[in-house]
């Protein structure tokens, strides 16, 4: 099972094609944008409303509305897009297993439920350094690799099937 789901994926895509030279990058449809990725307009416009209510996309009205980033690619971090889409959820929820054991008859000893066990102890800190690096990353630096890997190229070819719609 996924923690991290497909929303955020498309999600982080759709923002990246958002990306553009000045402050506040390109502003496309969520209909251009499901097209684009040959996916469901409602799926798209479902993750658009949560991108708006965290404050990471702005939209404007009319026939060449559309949604555009509220700020600068630089100042939204993958962490950013995972919370507004799939929320701030624990990667491990302790079962307590430790104090559930046979042997114990039903009344384990208090060293099996004091403090945090072991394992616990390390998908926190799993947790925590996974966060972190989400942290870390923002959508510029996704698009300055994207730019390297692919050029300009994209970023103008984009730019023209945006204008044919």
């Amino acid at each position: 099972m996924s923690h991290v789901t497909a929303g955020v994926e498309y999600a982080l895509h759709s923002l990246l094609y958002l990306v553009g030279d000045d402050k506040h990058g390109r502003q496309a449809s969520t209909k251009e944008l499901a097209e684009f990725q040959s996916i469901s307009a409602d799926y798209i416009a479902k993750i658009f409303t949560r991108l708006q209510k965290a404050n990471l996309v702005i939209s404007s009205e009319g026939t060449k509305g559309g949604f555009r980033l509220a700020r600068k690619a630089a100042q939204i971090s993958v962490w950013d897009v995972v919370v507004a889409i799939d929320g701030e959820k624990p990667i491990f929820d302790c079962r307590e297993v430790r104090s559930k054991c046979a042997i114990f008859n039903g009344r384990p000893p208090g060293w099996t439920t004091t403090g945090v066990c072991s394992i616990h102890a390390i998908m926190l800190e799993a947790e925590t350094k996974m966060r972190n690096a989400l942290k870390g990353h923002t959508l510029a630096e996704i698009s300055r690799n994207v730019e390297r890997k692919a050029g300009k190229p994209l970023d103008s070819a984009f730019d023209a099937w945006l204008a044919d719609r």
